[in-house]
């Protein structure tokens, strides 16, 4: 190993006087959760704002999110929501939980989204929601996604976890049409710990979906008329005052890891056996959640012993996720009528990027151009130790 220096980049979570501020007047105004506050509503409404969106839903967290949108679109016992098989596993158990089959498809060998011929090919029947991930802040391809919808007859709801700010040829996630979920855990790229959030497209959807999160209750509700099943996914005033916060530094953020990453993926484009992830330019505004990139042919030990000598030398690196289909958890409930080995072989794809993908974590990209080169420089002399 070489003397190359520690990278320090910027701490995450970033917060300062703005959050502090929030914290304060959250809690000197006396009502603590949405009903009587109005941090949750005035989020909810820049929220909105912000992706073009005439909804927002806040909730507890980004697995909620999806819970409350599948459940609005109709997804239940003896339905199927296609999603893919290289995400986080929320997109699958989301839909387990209403007791729904989760159908994993294919990803695209770039982009690492879902690849739309796997999508057309895995509709059924009894197919009601299409999922796309938009892997690390890079989107799906929405207008293949969109047109399979249509013609079969089936909801797009977009997994939006990693796409805060993003934009598909010029349109905001809010302005495609669809119903999208976020998540506002610790690590994704504006955060209060936890917390997720549902923008939808009409109000009848928005206010289908604020009954099933508040136990069933209308907004002004005094009489404990639950007019409907659902649970408590009420976000509180705090995680609200927050989020106001962390959402007036996203655009500052945003543009700084969008001119950081181009940099960076060059430079390890000429490492030697490393592969970036890829753009789909029509996706012309990139929040980048994670600097993706893969090594083809390293063992798994491997490359658990490559990230852990990275963050060893102060590089914040991560394995990327399992296959859906290979976590013991997929198979527990609302799995397809398949073997693994027989998933595995219609996602070749998949089984190659979940085997050699790393991940680095976005607050490298909020870094100086120096440290991208340093990054290089020492993902290279790592893979060469």
């Amino acid at each position: 190993m070489s003397d190359l220096p520690a990278p320090e980049f910027p701490a995450w979570p970033q917060f300062g006087d703005e959050e502090r501020t929030g914290l304060v007047r959250a809690l000197e105004q006396g009502q603590w959760w949405r009903v009587g506050g109005d941090e949750v509503d005035t989020f909810e409404a820049e929220f909105a704002a912000y992706h073009g969106a005439p909804y927002a839903l806040a909730v507890t967290n980004g697995t909620h999110a999806l819970e409350v949108a599948l459940e609005v679109l109709g997804v239940g016992p003896g339905t199927e929501v296609i999603v893919p098989a290289f995400t986080f596993i929320s997109s699958s158990l989301a839909a387990q939980r209403l007791g729904a089959v989760a159908v994993p498809v294919d990803v695209d060998a770039d982009t690492y989204c879902v690849d739309p011929d796997a999508v057309a090919a895995a509709i059924t029947p009894r197919t009601r929601v299409v999922m796309p991930v938009h892997m690390a802040g890079q989107f799906a391809d929405m207008d293949a996604l969109d047109k399979i919808a249509a013609d079969a007859g089936v909801a797009l709801l977009q997994d939006a976890a990693h796409a805060h700010g993003a934009r598909w040829q010029g349109k905001r996630v809010g302005e495609l049409g669809s119903v999208a979920a976020f998540s506002f855990q610790n690590g994704k790229l504006m955060t209060a710990g936890e917390g997720g959030a549902v923008l939808f497209p009409d109000e009848e959807s928005y206010e289908k979906a604020f009954l099933v999160h508040s136990c069933g209750r209308p907004r002004t509700d005094r009489d404990y008329l639950h007019r409907t099943t659902g649970s408590n996914y009420r976000m509180n005033e705090f995680s609200a005052a927050v989020l106001r916060a962390q959402l007036s530094r996203l655009d500052g953020q945003i543009a700084l890891r969008e001119q950081r990453w181009p940099l960076l993926a060059s430079l390890l484009a000429e490492i030697p056996g490393v592969v970036p992830q890829g753009r789909d330019e029509r996706g012309d505004r990139n929040p980048h959640y994670m600097a993706m990139f893969r090594v083809p042919g390293i063992t798994v030990e491997r490359r658990r012993a490559v990230v852990d000598a990275l963050i060893a030398r102060g590089v914040p690196a991560f394995v990327a996720f399992r296959a859906i289909y290979r976590c013991e958890g997929f198979w527990l409930a609302g799995a397809p009528d398949e073997t693994v080995e027989q998933i595995a072989e219609r996602c070749p794809n998949t089984e190659q990027i979940h085997a050699d993908c790393i991940w680095l974590h976005h607050r490298t990209l909020l870094g100086t151009e120096e440290q991208m080169h340093l990054i290089a420089a020492v993902l290279a002399d790592v893979l060469a130790g």
